[in-house]
């Protein structure tokens, strides 16, 4: 009996037939430390996203700030500060038990993007932790990330999602805002809610 997916793929020799080869160029485009090129990228990245592993499931986590703010320390080692959060700590967590990560690098108006992969770790070495102070607040802890894999992905995904394309984004206006969102996921009134989320974004960015 097929289940609510229908018919899947569960072997790569099948996935490898139904997809095909990669070319010359995508086969060829993995780099193992960060050379001029990535490290110029992630001078000029705002945003990124943090893809971590335990036993029980994987997690994607966002990262946030000024242009620059992770730390090329040398071809082979990043720094990404960890700014105050909601102290759930899930990619911490994670890299606690498995320590394989993959970070994906983002710049506002660029199609393509960056994709490191490699092993982190927890920083809490205030040597280290001082490169990422930002308006007067140093960190008290970082990822660190052991680079084993770099490469640059083709912009498809964005261009299709014209992700950069302010007329062509969606009318969210039926959309619920967050605070309705949360309230219902926890069952805390709405302006609590509100009035924490406010909190946050004013008190504690940094």
């Amino acid at each position: 009996m097929k289940g609510i997916f229908g018919e899947e793929i569960i072997t790569l020799q099948e996935l490898e037939e139904m997809a095909g080869n990669p070319s010359q160029l995508a086969v060829h485009k993995v780099i193992s430390f960060l050379d001029e090129h990535c490290r110029e990228f992630i001078r000029f990245t705002p945003f990124i996203t943090i893809a971590t592993h335990s036993s029980t499931g994987s997690d994607v986590s966002p990262r946030g700030d000024k242009p620059g703010f992770i730390q090329a320390l040398d071809d082979y080692h990043l720094l990404i500060p960890e700014r105050p959060g909601n102290k759930r700590m899930d990619s911490m967590r994670n890299i606690v038990e498995n320590p394989m990560v993959g970070l994906l690098f983002m710049i506002p108006g660029r199609d393509e993007t960056l994709r490191i992969n490699g092993l982190a770790t927890i920083v809490k070495d205030k040597s280290l932790l001082a490169r990422c102070e930002y308006k007067g607040k140093t960190p008290l802890f970082g990822i660190g990330v052991e680079v084993k894999e770099c490469f640059i992905h083709c912009g498809k995904a964005l261009k299709r999602s014209h992700l950069w394309e302010p007329e062509r984004w969606p009318n969210i206006e039926g959309l619920a805002p967050a605070t309705r969102m949360l309230s219902d996921h926890t069952k805390i009134g709405e302006e609590n809610v509100a009035e924490s989320l406010r909190d946050s974004y004013t008190n504690r960015l940094y």
